[in-house]
C-alpha cells in the first residue's frame, strides 16, 4: 500500500493505494464520523479479488487537504472521486464503492459518468430521494437530530469537550454493541484540529446551500437526484440507529435495472465493519457477477 497525494488545484486528495496498476479501479468512499480504515477489512478481500484498491480521505479530513474554496457540497466530493478515478487511469472497468457520506457522493459520480463505472456499491445511506421522503417523518428527523445540530456554530464548542465524547456515542448509537474505540480514535486524530472539524461540519452546513458552488458541478447536482443508471448493491445493517432501515426501503426503485438492496441482520450503520465477512462476501460475489 502506497500513500499518494493528488492536486487538483481547490483540494489536494491523499489516498492509500494497493493492487496492480494494470488491474480493474475500485475507489472506495467514507463517510462521517469515519477515515478510510473503515475499509481495513474489504479493500484486501478487494485486492484479492483482482482489483487496485484506492481509499481517499474526504477534503477536509487529513492527511487531504481543506478545500482551497470552502466548498464541502457533497457534488464537490462526487467531483473528487471523478478526478481522482483519473488520475489512477480508471477505466471502464472501474467500480465505486461509498459509505455514509460516501455513498451519498456516489450516487452523484455514477450519475452525471456512466460509463465510467461497471459496478457500484453503496452503503448506509439511499438515493437521496428517499431521504428526502424520509425526512418529512418524524421517526428519521428524531435519529437525524444531529444533522440540525452541526448547523448550529455551538456544535463547534461541543463536540470537542471530552476528547471528542460526542463522536463516541455517535457510534454508540448507530451500531450498538460495536466497541468503535479504534475507529474513533482514527476520526479524531483525523478532525483534531479546529479548522478540521468545521470542514466535517460543513458537509451538513451545506446540504441547503439553493445553488453549487462551482458552475463545473451542475450536472453533478442534478444526478444527484436522478435514477442512478450504474447496476448498484445497496447494504444497509437492519440495526442502523443513524439512518433507518424503514428510510432505506425500497432503494432498487432508484437504482438501475438489476441492481440490489440487502439487509445485513445485526448490524448497525458501520455495517462493513460489524459484519465483514457477511459484507465482504456480498460486495465481492456483486462485483464479480
Amino acid at each position: 500500500m502506497t500513500a499518494q497525494f493528488f492536486d487538483f488545484g481547490d483540494v489536494t486528495i491523499h489516498a492509500e493505494v494497493t493492487g496492480d496498476e494494470g488491474a480493474p479501479l475500485a475507489i472506495l468512499l467514507h463517510g462521517f464520523p469515519d477515515t478510510p480504515a473503515t475499509f481495513r477489512h474489504l479493500a484486501p478481500e478487494l485486492q484479492r479479488a483482482g482489483y487496485r484498491v484506492a481509499t481517499p480521505s474526504l477534503r477536509g479530513y487529513a492527511p487531504s487537504s481543506l478545500a482551497k474554496d470552502d466548498n464541502y457540497q457533497i457534488v464537490a466530493t462526487a467531483h473528487d472521486a471523478l478526478r481522482l478515478r483519473d488520475a489512477l487511469g480508471g477505466d471502464e472497468r472501474s467500480v465505486l464503492i461509498g459509505h455514509d457520506w460516501g455513498a451519498a457522493a456516489a450516487y452523484s459520480a455514477l450519475g452525471v459518468a456512466p460509463d465510467a463505472w461497471r459496478k457500484a456499491v453503496t452503503m448506509a445511506v439511499p438515493p437521496l430521494l428517499l431521504m428526502m421522503q424520509a425526512f418529512t417523518t418524524y421517526d428519521q428527523l428524531r435519529a437525524s437530530w444531529y444533522m440540525y445540530f452541526f448547523r448550529n456554530a455551538l456544535s463547534e464548542l461541543v463536540v470537542p469537550m471530552d476528547d471528542y465524547a460526542f463522536i463516541d456515542r455517535l457510534w454508540a448509537d448507530w451500531s450498538p454493541g460495536f466497541d468503535s474505540r479504534e475507529d474513533a480514535a482514527r476520526v479524531k486524530e483525523a478532525l483534531g484540529a479546529p479548522e478540521r472539524l468545521v470542514a466535517a461540519l460543513s458537509f451538513y452546513r451545506s446540504i441547503d446551500d439553493p445553488g453549487v458552488k462551482n458552475p463545473e458541478h451542475n450536472a453533478l447536482r442534478d444526478a444527484s437526484f436522478a435514477v442512478t443508471p450504474v447496476p448498484t448493491l445497496y447494504l444497509h445493517g437492519a440495526n442502523d440507529g443513524c439512518i433507518l432501515p424503514s428510510t432505506a426501503a425500497g432503494a432498487t426503485s432508484l437504482l438501475a435495472p438489476g441492481s440490489r438492496e440487502e439487509y445485513v441482520e445485526g448490524a448497525g450503520h458501520f455495517l462493513h465493519l460489524e459484519k465483514p465477512s457477511e459484507v465482504n462476501a456480498l460486495i465481492v460475489e456483486w462485483l464479480g457477477a
